[in-house]
């Protein structure tokens, strides 16, 4: 019994004698969970924009593009070789790219040499020459050094020789004038006189180009390859039938340019283009004609005026003046093409709550009944009598009837346009454009078209990062 009771006592000493832990509580800091919470948040968003494609915004603005309109052409006139009808040393009295009358003196021909003496000492004299003369030699040489370029190092030659015939047919005139001299030393009997056949400007040069026209000429005489020009000299022998000099019979003539397809179709709509000539800065208005041969695509510019002033040359560089590259300037990453459902526009009709532009479709209800049913559709062009609609109204298969007599028009043709997403409403809203011009980097677009762009429009940088109607959350 005792035994019971201490034992008892034992296990309540032990009772008593144990420790019991109580749990810390936890202790939750605001500040911590409002920063995990901005945390969260961030990397969300910063997921976000990043999965997000962004619309960039362009502004459309007028603008021209830095397309080279520069070209190199040949020259094309009425052109005669006269060919001398004696043998001997030639001297020429008329100055060259001047205009001379019908059997004018031209020239003369000397079988012995001893005219040919007679000019040169004639030419050392030092007052051989008047005023007039020098002053025209003068104007010559500044007109030279002012369109020299060294590029093209070889009209330094034909300067040269120019200028060397025009101070000796100065001479000669001299010598001629002098007529009673040659006839006392018994030389005018040996001196034969060439008259021109005809009215027209004197060249003292041949190249054989004087005979081509635009429809004759090869690709490779355009382009001036192996080209040849004779300069013809006083005191050259000649022999009977040789060239004597070339005679220009007409005001009218052309130039030759090959362009590219994309030139073609700006020129194939219009009947004259202004050209502006690099050799002296001076524009003048030309007919033209595209001309396509030999493969190769040209325009034919045809003048009436100003041949004289290129008398000597048989290339010159020319820029074409187009106004027509001048209009809405937007970049080519703005470009898309869509393809649209296309409904003869006498189907459509007005209808809705805001009169808005539509067509009535023809449907079924839910107990088979068949009823139409007014659909408004945005119109994206009209041409031929078709209206273009989004494919999103329409099914294939789809009817639409016409206002008048309920005629049927089953939905089915397409044509796509090429357009750029406007968002000026904060939504994406493709417009049709027509592009005038275009480069690799830009192109130029009508203005003011009656479904198209205006100046100040926005429209999407990147077309293709964007479709019908999606919304712009930043611009």
């Amino acid at each position: 019994m005792a035994s019971q009771k201490r034992s008892k006592k034992k296990q309540e000493d032990k009772k008593a004698k144990k420790v019991y832990r109580l749990k810390k509580p936890v202790n939750f800091n605001p500040g911590v969970i409002v920063f995990l919470v901005i945390f969260v948040y961030i990397v969300i968003m910063v997921l976000s924009y990043f999965r997000q494609t962004h619309i960039t915004p362009y502004e459309v603005k007028l603008g021209s593009l830095a397309i080279n309109n520069t070209y190199d052409g040949v020259i094309l006139r009425d052109e005669t070789v006269v060919t001398s009808d004696f043998s001997g040393y030639i001297n020429y009295y008329a100055r060259e790219s001047e205009k001379v009358n019908a059997y004018a003196m031209v020239y003369t021909v000397d079988s012995t040499g001893k005219l040919a003496e007679m000019i040169n000492e004639e030419s050392k004299d030092e007052n051989s020459l008047s005023n007039e003369s020098l002053s025209d030699i003068k104007n010559s040489i500044s007109d030279f050094a002012v369109d020299f370029s060294p590029a093209k190092y070889s009209t330094t030659y034909d300067f040269k020789y120019k200028i060397e015939g025009t101070v000796l047919k100065l001479a000669n005139t001299a010598v001629l004038a002098n007529i009673d001299k040659l006839r006392a030393e018994n030389y005018a009997d040996s001196i034969d006189f060439g008259y021109a056949p005809s009215s027209g400007v004197i060249e003292y040069s041949t190249d054989g180009y004087e005979t081509l026209t635009a429809e004759t000429i090869t690709p490779e005489q355009v382009e001036g390859v192996d080209y040849e020009k004779t300069v013809l000299h006083s005191n050259d022998l000649i022999s009977e039938g040789d060239g004597a000099y070339k005679l220009i019979n007409s005001e009218l003539w052309t130039i030759l340019i090959e362009i590219d397809e994309e030139r073609a179709e700006s020129l194939a709509s219009k009947d004259y283009i202004e050209v502006r000539f690099l050799k002296n800065n001076c524009t003048a208005w030309a007919s033209v004609e595209v001309l396509r041969q030999n493969g190769k695509t040209y325009a034919k510019l045809d003048f009436n005026n100003s041949m004289i002033t290129f008398a000597s040359d048989r290339f010159v560089e020319i820029e074409l003046l187009d106004n027509a590259r001048e209009g809405l300037k937007i970049p080519n990453s703005a470009i898309v093409e869509r393809t649209f459902y296309l409904i003869p526009e006498d189907y459509m009709t007005y209808g809705g709550n805001t009169g808005d532009a539509g067509f009535n479709r023809e449907t079924y209800l839910e107990d088979g009944t068949l009823s139409t049913e007014f659909v408004p559709a945005t119109i994206y062009n009209k041409e031929d009598g078709y209206v273009y609609v989004d494919e999103s109204v329409f099914r294939v298969g789809d009817y639409v009837l016409k206002p008048e007599d309920n005629e049927r028009y089953p939905i089915s043709k397409q044509a796509s346009l090429i357009g750029v997403y406007n968002i000026n409403k904060g939504y994406a809203d493709f417009k049709q454009i027509t592009i005038l011009n275009q480069n690799e980097e830009y192109a130029i677009v009508r203005p003011n078209s009656e479904y198209g762009l205006a100046v100040y429009d926005y429209i999407a940088l990147k077309g293709d990062s964007i479709t019908e109607n999606d919304f712009i959350y930043d611009m």
